[in-house]
This record gives C-alpha cells, structure tokens and sequence, in this order.
C-alpha cells in the first residue's frame, strides 16, 4: 500500500461532496461552517472543492462535477488531504470519471465513511492506504463538539507519524441519529460498556479490509474492478451498519454470502462497529454465531464487537491495508503501524 504523508498546521485540507450534496443547502451550511472552524482549530487551512457546496439537487444530477471535485482535490499541489462531508447512496455514480492516474500520481489522505467506502474500495484497487474514519458534517461538525475520542483519533492518525497502537473502547458513546439542521440539536452520551466478544479465540494479525453491507452489492456489480479474493485474504475484516439497513437476519445473510465466495474462510479476524441503537448487540451475535461457528465451522475466528467506528459517536479511524491485531484474550485492538509515511515539507512539494 502506498501510505500518503501526514498533515501538520498549516497544511490545506479540502473538502468534497462524493455522495449527498447537503452540505451546501441553507439549512446545513452553518454546520459545515462548525466543520470548519473545528479544523482550523487544529491549525488546518480548510477549503471546499469547487462544486462541492452546490446544493443537493445539483449534485445529485451531476457525478461527473462531483468526480472532477475529487480529482481536483488530488491534483491539487495545495491540498494535502480530502476529507467527505458526508455520505449518501450514490458515490459510485463518480467510479467513470474519477482519474486512476491522478490517485497513483498523488497519493494524499482521503477521509470519510458510508458511502465514501466506494472511493476507498476504488483507492484501495491503485494500492493507496485511504482512511474509514470522520466526516465532516456527522463527526467533525457533531453538537455539541467534536467528541474528544474523534478528536484525539484524528490528529494521532493524520499528525503523528508513529505507530497508532491500541485502540481503547470511548467512555461513552451515543446512538442517537444526526439531524443536520437543526441548530440546537444535541446528542445523548451514554456509558461505554466496552467491546463485546462474539467468538473466537487466540490472537490474530492482518490488514485491514472492509465497510459496510453494500460491499456484497459493489461486489456483484463490479466484480474484480473493485473487490477481489485476495482483499480478504489474511485480513481483519471491519464491518459496520446501521439498524435499518441491517438486522440481525441481514447481519447473518452479509457473513453467509461472505463464506459462500470464500472471502469468510480467508480472514484472520472480523470486527464490528457499534449498532447506533439503544438495544443489546446479543441478536446480532446470537445469528453472528449461528452462521460462522455453526455453519461454516470457524469457531475459532475472533469475532470483536462494540467498536467506535463507522455510524456512530466518537469514532477511531481504520485505514485500509493496516496491520492490525485482535486479541480476544484481552479483548483489545490495536493498529500496528503509523496511519501516514511523516510529513512532506512544502519546499519539496513545490509550494
């Protein structure tokens, strides 16, 4: 994989629309605003992709404007990292016009969840570590702040050029949903109980590979051009939902129809993102069980769950291609190696 540099003050991040254009209605622009003062706070420069603030019905109407923001945003010599406002339903609609070329040729950080995870399966294809983690408006912009477990994630992962390590459960945590427009909107923090051992034992080393249940139907749609054997291969294989896209039977079918390719049986370790739900992960895992330990007899595969990650509050952020560790002895995580390659100085990058 290729690890792009890190950022540092100073640095200019932008920011793009790949999927939902929300972000530049009247109704969510003071929240994108929150957005970015939070950045700035880090000392970052923050700018929006040329179209990215357009407005939903623009955007939606027009993947090929969306895609020449993302290649903007990597051609760009100025900006040194991309970050999604938020996710959506059709990134894939931008998988024609984005440049393969201008990934390879200018690796940088490329941030973002949901439906971002079609670029990052599309980046992960030209070998360039790209990160499941924050986006703008539903974790960097959340009321009423940014969570400090989100925060402190962000800078380890994209300032520090060092190992990122283990990765403690967040003292709390939040299952309420987003509502982007409304101004004195907050969520409800309640205690973490900590991660939840659904199987498994031992402790296991790979990369990391994953998203959320659409892989099954990039999968069938595109075949090798996005998803191959290999991607699962001594992988940890990350895996988060939310409730009304994935029930327990709809958990179960996603594992069923992994060990019916082959990718299930090929995989050192799985971890699963928290359920943004008030209710027990115990459904889940129950159906989890029945279909990994029962049916595909991989009783021993360590199946970790209740991770900060993916639709929920705060989060950590996983980067594709990873090393990574599961012990289910200690029930702990950890990614062993830095999350950038340090930091590319503005005299050699020509600024």
């Amino acid at each position: 994989m290729i690890k792009p540099a890190g950022i540092q003050k100073g640095d200019t991040v932008a920011t793009i629309s790949p999927s939902w254009g929300c972000a530049g209605s009247s109704k969510v622009k003071w929240k994108y605003e929150h957005g970015c003062e939070r950045l700035r706070a880090l000392g970052l420069n923050v700018i929006p992709a040329p179209n990215s603030l357009k407005g939903t019905s623009y955007l939606r109407d027009n993947p090929e404007a969306r895609a020449d923001d993302f290649n903007w945003a990597f051609e760009s010599r100025e900006v040194k990292a991309v970050i999604a406002n938020i996710g959506g339903n059709d990134s894939e609609l931008l998988l024609p016009f984005i440049s393969k070329k201008v990934i390879r040729d200018n690796p940088k950080i490329l941030c973002g969840y949901s439906d971002v995870m079609t670029l990052h399966l599309f980046c992960f294809r030209e070998g360039l570590m790209t990160y499941y983690g924050d986006n703008l408006l539903t974790d960097i912009a959340e009321n009423p702040s940014w969570h400090p477990y989100s925060r402190y994630w962000f800078q380890k992962t994209f300032f520090e050029p060092e190992i990122i390590g283990r990765i403690e459960p967040s003292d709390n945590w939040s299952y309420d949903e987003n509502k982007l427009s409304v101004r004195d909107y907050r969520k409800s923090y309640v205690t973490n109980p900590g991660y939840i051992r659904i199987q498994g034992r031992g402790t296991v080393k790979g990369k990391f590979f994953g998203g959320h249940g659409e892989i099954k139907r990039l999968s069938e749609v595109y075949g090798e051009s996005l998803i191959r054997q290999e991607d699962f291969e001594d992988s940890i294989f990350f895996f988060e939902d939310i409730p009304e896209c994935c029930d327990p039977g709809q958990m179960a079918a996603f594992f069923d129809w992994m060990g019916q390719k082959g990718y299930l049986q090929s995989l050192k370790g799985i971890i699963i993102g928290k359920m943004r739900m008030k209710g027990s992960f115990e459904p889940y895992a129950q159906k989890i069980r029945k279909v990994i330990t029962e049916k595909y007899q991989l009783s021993d595969l360590p199946v970790l769950g209740g991770l900060n990650f993916g639709h929920t509050s705060p989060v950590a952020i996983l980067p594709y291609g990873a090393q990574a560790e599961i012990n289910m002895e200690d029930m702990s995580f950890a990614v062993l190696e830095s999350g950038v390659a340090g930091h590319c100085s503005r005299q050699n990058s020509g600024l």
